[in-house]
C-alpha cells in the first residue's frame, strides 16, 4: 500500500507551478516521480496508478506514462500481468553492477579528460566547493547532485559524445541518490573524497583513470 506523504503541487496546464518553466511536462512528472520513490512516498512492492497519479497531479496520463516509462527504463519501476506499474526492490548486488559499468566508462573518460583539462581544475572545484556547502548543510540530496556533476564534468572533457551519451543513460545521479540511502555515509567525508581526484587532474597524473575507477567502485562496495 502506499504510505501517506504530502501530496506534490499539481502542476499547471502549462506543465508546472512556474509559468515561466520550459521544462517538458513528462520531465516535471518524473521528476516527482524521483523524488517520491527517493523520499520513501512508495516503497517496493507498492502500485502507481497512472490514472489516479495524473489527477492528483492535474495533467494528463500522457506524461505520466511518458514519465512511468522512463523510470522502468531505469530498472526502478516494472510493470507485472494484472498488477500494474509497481515499484522494484533493488538489492545491493544490481547497485554493484551499476558502479561497475560507470567505472568502466569512467576510466577511459579521465584518461582522455586529463589531457584535454591540462592542469585546468576550476570546473572541478567549483562542484567540489558545491558537494562541501551541500554536506555542511546536511543536504545528502544536493550533494549527490554535486558529485554527479563533478563526475559529468570529467566525462564531458573527454572529448567523446558517444561516452557521454552511455554514461548519461545510466541515469548516475538516481543510483547514486539510491546508495547514499543505502549507505549513508559521512557527507563530509564523501566530499573529501572528491579532493584526491582533483589533484590527480592538476598534476596530470598519468593514472588517473585507475584512481577514478577506484573511488568509483569504493562505492560499490560499500553498497554491498
Amino acid at each position: 500500500m502506499n504510505h501517506p506523504t504530502p501530496a506534490p503541487t499539481p502542476l499547471t496546464a502549462s506543465g508546472s507551478a512556474d509559468p515561466l518553466s520550459r521544462v517538458p511536462l513528462g520531465e516535471q512528472v518524473r521528476g516527482l516521480l524521483l523524488e517520491g520513490l527517493l523520499g520513501g512516498r512508495w516503497q517496493p512492492g507498492d502500485r502507481i496508478v497512472e490514472r489516479r497519479l495524473a489527477a492528483e497531479l492535474n495533467v494528463s496520463q500522457a506524461p505520466v506514462r511518458e514519465a512511468l516509462r522512463s523510470l522502468q527504463t531505469l530498472g526502478l519501476l516494472v510493470t507485472e500481468p494484472n498488477r500494474g506499474v509497481r515499484v522494484r526492490q533493488i538489492g545491493p548486488a544490481e547497485l554493484r553492477e551499476v558502479y561497475q559499468v560507470r567505472a568502466a566508462l569512467e576510466r577511459p573518460a579521465a584518461e582522455a579528460a586529463v589531457v584535454r583539462l591540462a592542469g585546468d581544475t576550476g570546473a572541478l572545484e567549483r562542484h567540489a566547493e558545491a558537494m562541501a556547502a551541500a554536506a555542511e548543510a546536511g543536504d545528502t540530496l544536493g550533494q549527490a547532485r554535486h558529485g554527479v556533476a563533478f563526475h559529468r564534468e570529467i566525462v564531458a572533457a573527454s572529448g567523446n559524445g558517444t561516452l557521454l551519451r552511455t554514461w548519461e543513460g545510466l541515469g548516475v545521479e538516481v543510483w547514486t541518490v539510491l546508495s547514499l540511502h543505502r549507505v549513508r555515509p559521512e557527507l563530509h567525508e564523501n566530499a573529501a573524497d572528491h579532493r584526491p581526484l582533483i589533484e590527480a587532474f592538476r598534476r596530470r597524473d598519468p593514472e588517473v583513470g585507475r584512481l577514478l575507477a577506484e573511488h568509483v567502485l569504493e562505492y560499490a562496495d560499500r553498497s554491498a
